[in-house]
């Protein structure tokens, strides 16, 4: 009898150990869910990486990704915004903070932001926004099939079209100049593409590069003294940062300027085929709203962003004695800044 009532005890012990685990490996999953989810006790946490925030394109990209994050139902996650102002040794500080395992997922704005959070192997996942050419930057192996535990979008800049809108707006132009910094790799791809292109078209060309933005006015001045009666600018932080003053030197010289970014003309240049800024980083948003959805990495795919209207500097345009182009005439929506 005693028997029998010891293995009765020790079945109903055992029975209400199961259910206490079943019970608290239910609510562990319970938790974990919730924490997965928008708005929950703990919410998410997001860093934002810019190099400079000097770049106006890059602190619209960032309001669109802040944007359409509380959009997509983020309105309570925790955004930390960080720029490292054009300084690398800041930039790699500010990488490695964030590798701390306490993100959920970090944005990097530009390529350089994004190649020091991918050379780090991080966990953490990485969402790239405005990377002109991610393969070539070594940030992706491939554009449709992510790895690194990097996705995000890319603007790579199409050349040839601002080439050609160039001809159409100004017709006249014989020889153009480049003005860009070889320590940024976006720049660099840009121009090299460029220069490719004029090569098959059999026009000519010069290229000054520039180290720090001071040198941008004499870089301009030299091209201008060389015979180039347009200038092209590429997305370069260092050159945004000093290309006020070659808009002067173009002014005073009756040349044109044709640039990468709406930024940039927004700075001085006459006229570009562009991406919407806030537009490429709500994009870059839903990269990861697809993530924080229980996508993989590896099935969202990295995205280039196509040219949505020409801005064009209707200041500019009017120092230089140029019409303001029709839709028709260069085949996109026409944005006229500066009045």
């Amino acid at each position: 009898m005693k028997k029998t009532l010891k293995k009765i005890v020790t079945v109903m012990l055992a029975v209400f150990v199961a259910a206490a685990c079943l019970a608290g490996c239910s609510a562990n999953k319970t938790d974990k869910a919730n924490s997965a989810t928008p708005d929950a006790a703990k919410p998410a946490k997001f860093g934002i990486v810019v190099q400079t925030g000097a770049n106006g394109a890059f602190v619209d990209m960032k309001d669109g990704i802040i944007e359409e994050m509380k959009a997509k139902g983020y309105e309570n996650a925790v955004f930390d915004y960080k720029d490292a102002q054009g300084d690398p040794s800041a930039l790699t500080t500010i990488i490695n903070a964030m590798d701390d395992g306490s993100y959920t997922a970090i944005f990097t704005i530009g390529t350089a932001c994004t190649q020091a959070l991918v050379n780090l192997s991080s966990d953490t996942p990485c969402f790239f926004c405005a990377v002109s050419a991610p393969v070539q930057a070594q940030v992706i192996t491939d554009m449709n099939k992510p790895d690194k535990n990097a996705t995000g979008t890319s603007n790579a800049i199409p050349v040839g079209d601002i080439i050609e809108m160039g001809y159409k707006i100004t017709p006249k132009i014989t020889k153009w100049g480049f003005v860009y910094s070889t320590s940024q790799v976006n720049a660099v791809d840009t121009v090299t593409s460029a220069q490719a292109y004029l090569d098959k078209k059999g026009i000519k060309y010069e290229a000054a590069t520039v180290e720090t933005s001071a040198d941008v006015k004499s870089a301009a001045e030299t091209l201008i003294a060389k015979g180039c009666d347009v200038i092209f600018v590429p997305n370069d932080a260092i050159v945004q940062d000093g290309v006020a003053s070659l808009s002067q030197v173009c002014e005073e010289a009756k040349i044109p300027a044709y640039c990468s970014s709406a930024t940039t003309v927004n700075s001085g240049c006459l006229a570009t085929l562009a991406i919407d800024d806030k537009g490429i980083g709500a994009k870059t948003a839903d990269k990861c709203i697809d993530y924080m959805n229980g996508k993989a990495i590896t099935e969202i795919p990295a995205e280039v962003v196509g040219i949505d209207y020409c801005t064009f500097n209707g200041s500019i345009a009017k120092s230089l004695g140029i019409k303001t182009p029709s839709k028709d005439k260069i085949g996109y929506e026409i944005r006229i800044v500066n009045e």
